[in-house]
């Protein structure tokens, strides 16, 4: 009957630049849908050369490069006898667009180029692309000669147009078209488009992932229609990690899930779908009906070419699914765990270092590696080829298989805890502890011999010797000796991550790993050039209350008891501490809330007002005075703010040299491209703190409050 189209949608690993690799991925995903039977098959956006490329995008090889990959589809057998969608960037008429590429039997249909541009927070595609403002409008395309060889074509249509087809209508959007409140499918799905399809570049947020699927299942619900969602995978070059998610859709609800976080290069979903599930589900909305009796066409291009077969009765069809979301913890868990696979492999280093303090948020970086480790054998369990090549590579050892997580860790993970005077005995029972229990190879080491030697070059250059507050010395000495030790630690843990493996007689050099949190960064709160700085971070976008979370998720999926808050003195129980100042009777005297002045609970609203709300400082006490009215007084909020403020804008500075963190939260304070700030402020605020001071004053007066004496 010519009912039942089989359609098939995929998330691809690409990286940047890399066209040869990204063909390989290309063509085995189609090869895998046509064996598969699907007659329709979607790719991720600039899945061809990549989508991080960024300011390569202006270079001409980059369009030369793609159109030869285009060339190389064109001519592949796989790609016969299914209709290919593949995404790369095309000039037309000296405007670079971002396009997809529609062909069949080496023929292309359509060139489709983007509409609407995603332009916030880490994306700048209007920086390289221009959108396409001619609605339903096709122009020709002359077609390069080395496509005009393989196709036989001069020209194509370029534009917005969709596909007809012997027994339906198809109808593309491109990534941030689905989020645009005039999305293309409404107006499409009113002109009798019944198969949308979505090639994106979308990033993993913490929580983001059901409002994508939200937003696919609800732009057929109310509409009718199969939509069909593509995604990139993987760390394509940057802090970015694109979560997959592939996924097919009908009629408001999900009928195939592929997964957020895999390390499977390749993932193709495909399904069954019968058309007159659609034809009916719209036939009984009549307010869609009349709409589309007054809808504006789009130009249609004729394929001669079915989704179907003529005899599909007994062809079963696909049901709707429920779609199983990932916990916050679980994200953390497979995220950057996920993250920092790619870019060890593709780094082709042989490991990671990282210096372990016993903390919180140095153990959470440390539980990300042994997650990885998890990921790798559980892969290479299921047969993944590719894994178990790569992680041969990284070992340096052709027989090697990955079997037992922490026998991996041993090999690829080095954690160092660095002591001076001021480290307790507890925090190096910790790390200790963790190591044994992730398998990693530990050193514990004491820096107080790098540190007294730096302090005697400067003691003999200048006659002086600071001292900590606590014997005497002033603010300025006391934090000028904090950083000494910090930074001799940044120091030594990349000189043992150029040389461990050496001393060990093995080959190949170590990755260091940063563990700030978003929160400290946002604050300020860390000695610049000190162990914060690193190759990458894996926990730099992520808050201080979601990591202790995720400590917690680890306890009890990976049987990590040095993490136990039972245990005496764990790192769960113990109160975030830099070590920097000198014990008092053997015990930490000095802690990170106390010095930062606020709490890590109230720098996460800080972050997300200032961020996400977009509120400056007379902002955030409007909206704080009743956030906090049953905890605080008007003048203690305005307080806290102008204090937050002030820290903040000391030390935006350091935001310019932040260690590339994977992007997990929508307040990350990253200044490469995410939050763009100045680094150097006028720190008073003067008027915007005065405009506070005028409404403090004026809530006194009208509730009657009697305040205590301003402590600014």
């Amino acid at each position: 009957m010519g009912r039942a189209v089989t359609v098939a949608t995929c998330a691809l690993n690409q990286w940047a630049l890399d066209f040869e690799g990204n063909l390989e991925r290309i063509s085995r995903s189609i090869a895998i849908a046509k064996s598969r039977g699907a007659r329709y098959r979607l790719g991720p956006e600039l899945e061809i050369c990549g989508y991080g490329c960024s300011d390569h995008y202006y270079e001409s090889d980059t369009l030369l490069h793609s159109f030869q990959v285009l060339a190389k589809l064109l001519e592949s057998p796989a790609a016969q006898d299914i209709i290919c969608d593949v995404g790369m960037p095309v000039l037309h008429r000296n405007v670079r667009y971002n396009c997809r590429v529609i062909f069949l039997n080496k023929k292309i249909l359509l060139i489709r180029p983007k509409i609407s541009l995603a332009n916030a927070g880490n994306y700048r595609e209007l920086r390289w692309f221009t959108p396409w403002n001619k609605a339903r409008h096709v122009e020709e395309y002359f077609l390069p000669r080395i496509i005009q060889e393989v196709t036989g074509q001069e020209t194509v249509p370029f534009g917005d147009a969709v596909l007809a087809t012997k027994d339906t209508c198809l109808g593309a959007e491109i990534c941030e078209e689905l989020w645009a409140p005039n999305s293309p499918h409404i107006e499409m799905g009113l002109d009798g488009v019944e198969i949308f399809t979505n090639s994106s570049g979308s990033h993993h947020v913490l929580r983001k992932a059901h409002t994508r699927v939200d937003l696919v299942n609800s732009a057929t619900a109310k509409n009718g229609g199969i939509y069909v969602l593509a995604n990139q995978k993987g760390c394509d070059g940057d802090r970015l990690y694109y979560d997959g998610c592939a996924m097919i859709s009908m009629n408001g609800e999900t009928v195939a899930q592929g997964s957020q976080f895999s390390l499977d290069d390749v993932e193709v979903l495909v399904a069954t779908l019968d058309l007159e599930d659609v034809r009916s589900y719209r036939a009984e909305i009549s307010s869609r009906n009349l709409a589309a009796s007054k809808v504006n066409p789009y130009p249609r291009i004729k394929v001669n070419f079915a989704l179907s077969c003529s005899d599909d009765v007994a062809v079963p069809t696909c049901v709707p699914i429920q779609w199983r979301h990932h916990s916050p913890e679980e994200e953390i868990s497979l995220g950057p765990a996920c993250w920092l696979w790619d870019y060890l492999r593709r780094s082709k280093q042989a490991g990671f270092l990282l210096p372990l303090s016993g903390g919180i948020d140095s153990s959470a970086t440390a539980c990300i590696v042994y997650s990885m480790c998890h990921q790798v054998c559980l892969a290479v369990k299921n047969g993944n080829a590719e894994v178990l090549a790569d992680a041969r590579k990284i070992v340096n050892d052709e027989t090697y298989v990955p079997e037992d997580p922490r026998e991996f860790c041993k090999r690829i993970f080095t954690t160092c805890y660095m002591a001076t005077e001021n480290s307790s005995q507890e925090t190096c029972n910790r790390a200790k502890l963790l190591a044994e229990q992730i398998g990693s190879y530990h050193i514990n080491l004491n820096i107080d011999a790098a540190v007294k030697a730096i302090m005697g070059i400067f003691s003999m250059v200048t006659g002086r010797t600071p001292r900590f507050s606590v014997y005497g010395g002033s603010s300025r000495e006391n934090l000028a000796l904090q950083n000494v030790q910090a930074r001799v630690r940044m120091v030594l843990a990349y000189l043992f991550a150029q040389l461990t493996l050496w001393t060990r007689g093995l080959p190949g050099g170590l990755l260091v790993l940063g563990s700030a949190n978003v929160d400290e960064s946002l604050r300020g709160y860390l000695t610049k050039y000190d162990c914060s700085s690193a190759d990458i971070n894996p926990i730099g976008g992520i808050s201080k209350t979601d990591l202790k979370n995720f400590i917690q998720y680890c306890i009890e999926t990976f049987q990590l008891t040095a993490l136990r808050r039972q245990v005496e003195k764990g790192i769960m129980s113990a109160a975030p501490t830099a070590e920097l100042e000198p014990l008092l009777d053997g015990q930490v005297a000095q802690t990170d809330e106390a010095d930062m002045g606020m709490t890590y609970a109230e720098l996460s609203v800080y972050g997300k007002l200032r961020k996400i709300a977009k509120a400056g400082p007379y902002s955030m006490f409007c909206k704080l005075i009743n956030m906090w009215k049953e905890i605080c007084t008007p003048r203690e909020v305005a307080s806290k703010v102008k204090h937050f403020f002030r820290m903040y804008s000391i030390n935006r500075h350091k935001m310019t040299t932040l260690t590339p963190s994977y992007h997990a939260e929508n307040y990350s304070p990253d200044d490469n491209r995410f939050d763009l700030r100045p680094f150097l402020y006028n720190t008073t605020w003067s008027w915007q703190f005065r405009c506070i001071d005028t409404q403090v004053t004026a809530l006194c007066f009208w509730y009657g409050l009697i305040l205590r004496p301003s402590q600014e």
